[in-house]
């Protein structure tokens, strides 16, 4: 008999319950059974995740959340990821998840232009989504105002530390709000992960999951989440 808690038993709004099911998402994965619940309750979190355990559900069911019914337009939630690949999905993720509400999101990376990104970001955002180096292009611009930002993402940080990206993200952490959620996933743990994670995050719950050796159970109809 299977006594893993489904997706309500978590705590989760009536309204992300119904997106969840629309998207066909059966039940949740263990970084999801682990990972929400904490992050509900605003602690920092540690999760150490593979690509495919459905990690970015665990973060982004929390804090659409958390960030529902408050005044839209106004950046509350800042997510890091190394790859525009990455944050492309992240914010398709979004998109099905905050689907009839008034929530918005925005990926901005390179190889693209800045004039859309810049048009989206100057109207208002809830959401970024962001590799670090366009980030800072458009910080550099003022085209980003982060004064109310409720909840960072560090999304893959050993891939950011790989890619050089460590002293990017420094700059974008240092002009943050100190009084905030940080949420950091990584494959791996390494030092360097583990000493950002001292230097950005406050006494932060520890997930750990372990590749999964089968794909999780999900509904036949494919989700644009299901393999992040």
């Amino acid at each position: 008999m299977d006594q893993h808690p489904t997706f309500a038993q978590l705590g989760l709004d009536p309204v992300l319950l119904r997106a969840v099911q629309a998207l066909g998402y059966e039940s949740p994965t263990p970084i999801q059974r682990e990972g929400i619940p904490p992050i509900l309750a605003g602690r920092d979190v540690i999760g150490t995740a593979q690509t495919g355990s459905g990690k970015t559900a665990a973060f982004l069911l929390p804090i659409l959340q958390r960030i529902h019914g408050q005044p839209a337009g106004r950046t509350r939630v800042l997510v890091l990821t190394p790859t525009r690949e990455l944050a492309a999905q992240i914010e398709d993720a979004l998109h099905g998840l905050a689907r009839g509400g008034r929530i918005r999101g925005k990926a901005v990376y390179g190889g693209v232009g800045m004039a859309p990104q810049e048009d989206a970001l100057r109207r208002g955002v809830d959401v970024v989504i962001a590799t670090p180096g366009r980030l800072l292009d458009h910080m550099g611009r003022r085209n980003v105002d982060f004064r109310g930002l409720q909840v960072l993402v560090l999304d893959e940080a050993d891939r950011m530390l790989d890619m050089g990206f460590l002293p990017d993200v420094r700059r974008i952490v240092e002009t943050l709000p100190r009084e905030r959620q940080t949420l950091l996933f990584s494959a791996t743990m390494f030092p360097e992960v583990e000493a950002l994670a001292r230097n950005i995050q406050r006494n932060p719950v520890r997930i750990s999951v372990s590749p999964p050796h089968r794909p999780p159970r999900y509904a036949t109809r494919p989700t644009p989440w299901r393999s992040i």
